[in-house]
């Protein structure tokens, strides 16, 4: 199987569960992966962003990855998010992480200190030079307070060791013009939910979903309705959503799909600080737009 078959579809961006005193709480974790398993999702990201991955320690993040690999009872692909605003400390994690059971790595943009296109360009080219699977941008400029733009992604999908980005700017245009001029096979990922229909139909291959948390088998059936051109059926079904996607993002990420999986039996909606549960109004709201 290829990358780009292993990577088509839904990836689960998947939350961490926590007990009430803040360590990881592994039987929420084993019912999460069960949930997911119980859909028709394609594969596993670990220490994403909805990992909260800023605030677990890098010895949790490898006890993490180790229990979801001997948990993954489906046997799907995983991929492993390692990023950094240091470059250095990149290779660094890099050198220290088991990659036997890995995939693919996505990794953020660097965040905080703002680099230019030709520093973003040479960060992804030593990143994907040292990684020993094939590396996914990830490009998020709410979050890190950069773009990187398409004429940027174009060159970087010229790197033998790079196949796609997961795009998260909400920009169609942009979108489309990484589907124009990058290499052939370079996949475009959406890195948002309720645009994943529109972008696949320009050329997207799929989703890396946090909605998948709480809904996988709903909502990885709209996503392949939609690579299956089935786009109608698609939007009928997307339109479900609307009205619970917007709160999961209202007090940050992953505080409200948290607060969904708290609702399903899933697991708890503890967060690690600065992040907090969801507030009484958000989980009043919530609770009213489940679907």
């Amino acid at each position: 199987m290829t990358t780009q078959d292993k990577f088509r579809g839904v990836g689960v961006a998947l939350i961490t569960p926590f007990k009430e005193d803040g360590s990881v709480d592994y039987n929420g974790l084993k019912r999460l992966l069960d949930h997911c398993f119980s859909g028709s999702v394609d594969y596993l990201l670990i220490n994403g962003t909805t990992s909260e991955a800023s605030t677990i320690e890098p010895e949790e993040k490898l006890e993490i990855l180790s229990f979801i690999v001997k948990n993954n009872t489906k046997k799907l692909p995983i991929m492993y998010g390692i990023g950094a605003n240091n470059t250095n400390h990149v290779l660094q994690l890099i050198d220290k992480t088991p990659f036997e059971y890995i995939d693919a790595v996505l990794t953020v943009t660097p965040y905080y200190n703002k680099p230019s296109q030709e520093g973003l360009f040479q960060h992804y080219t030593q990143v994907a030079d040292k990684s020993p699977v094939p590396v996914l941008l990830y490009n998020v400029p709410g979050r890190t307070g950069v773009n990187l733009n398409s004429e940027t992604t174009i060159r970087l999908s010229k790197h033998t060791n790079i196949f796609g980005i997961k795009e998260a700017s909400g920009n169609i245009e942009q979108a489309l013009s990484i589907v124009k001029g990058a290499q052939k096979g370079f996949m475009l990922i959406s890195g948002d939910d309720m645009l994943t229909v529109p972008l696949i139909s320009i050329g997207a291959q799929g989703v890396i979903s946090v909605l998948a948390n709480a809904y996988p088998e709903k909502f990885s059936d709209l996503i392949h309705n939609a690579l299956n051109g089935s786009f109608v059926q698609a939007t009928n079904s997307l339109v479900d959503f609307i009205a619970i996607n917007g709160l999961l993002y209202a007090e940050s990420n992953p505080v409200g799909i948290k607060e969904v999986l708290k609702y399903k039996g899933v697991c708890g909606n503890q967060c690690r600080l600065p992040l907090i549960p969801a507030s009484k109004g958000l989980s009043k709201s919530i609770q009213e737009a489940m679907i």
